[in-house]
């Protein structure tokens, strides 16, 4: 399990293109026939992901957590972002379709991804934070999700949110966790921009072509800085710092959040104007 400690708003004031994109940015993930994790001190963030080929993968413990199973103290968001697959907990399994998200509580012990066809592999995108509360287990399924509409198409930011970890859905004890899609023609997210101080977040992109980028901004609102950021990419966000973006084609991203409470409307507005 690879350790990030994540910077401040001192450092990162100072910190070099390259130095950002390490604290960050996460570039290494989804690697086929491999379980990749990720510990990140900012909120005990564990962010993670497998893509099962012709054998199934395990989430196994790791020295850093000090715990005998993975989810002795924490629970975990799993959203498939790839082909259809199966996840195993325990003594349940359940069919994960594509966009589909399955939320673990704390105290499951063995848990397993299978690609239903290693040809067209499932992409399994793992968000995990600790939990001081047991709640169960449960598969939501993107076709059976209302769709939010936010944004116009003459600001470029016309985009469906659909929310599978939340207090109105699935309940979780500090997750929270849904995907939001870019409809065709539309580039801009997260605007008008804000922060939450009493949660960080942690954006997934994907949907993106090889030569596609997204321009994330993060920072303080009135000292932002960037990262040009590629298909299956993670960018993670303090609760000082803003996080939006814009990219060369519409795309998709997975947003998840943890900290000191769940209330998906509770972030500090700013507007556009305000950005330096």
């Amino acid at each position: 399990m690879k350790i990030l400690e994540i910077a401040d708003r001192v450092r990162y004031r100072k910190m070099t293109t390259e130095e950002l994109r390490s604290v960050f940015l996460l570039t290494e993930l989804f690697l086929p026939g491999r379980l990749d994790t990720v510990y990140v001190d900012l909120d005990r963030t564990i962010i993670g992901s497998a893509v099962p080929l012709a054998d199934e993968l395990v989430l196994k413990s790791a020295p850093e957590l000090r715990s005998e199973y993975f989810l002795e103290r924490r629970e975990i968001g799993i959203l498939n972002i790839g082909g259809t697959g199966h996840i195993d907990v325990d003594s349940q399994r359940f069919c994960v379709a594509s966009l589909d998200c399955l939320y673990v509580g704390r105290g499951a012990k063995a848990v397993t991804f299978r690609s239903d066809d290693p040809t067209k592999p499932a992409e399994f995108y793992l968000l995990s934070y600790l939990a001081h509360k047991e709640y169960p287990i449960r598969l939501s399924k993107i076709a059976e999700l209302q769709a939010q509409s936010l944004g116009a198409q003459e600001s470029c930011n016309k985009r469906q949110i659909r929310k599978h970890i939340w207090s109105g859905g699935v309940s979780s004890s500090q997750l929270v966790m849904g995907l939001t899609e870019l409809e065709s023609g539309n580039v801009w997210n997260t605007m008008p921009p804000h922060t939450h101080m009493r949660r960080s977040e942690v954006y997934l992109y994907w949907n993106l072509g090889p030569e596609d980028r997204i321009l994330h901004l993060l920072g303080e609102p009135n000292e932002t800085r960037h990262l040009l950021i590629a298909n299956k990419q993670v960018v993670i966000s303090p609760g000082w710092s803003i996080h939006a973006g814009v990219g060369t084609v519409s795309y998709s991203f997975c947003w998840g959040m943890g900290g000191e409470n769940q209330a998906y409307d509770d972030m500090d507005r700013l507007n556009v104007s305000e950005l330096r």
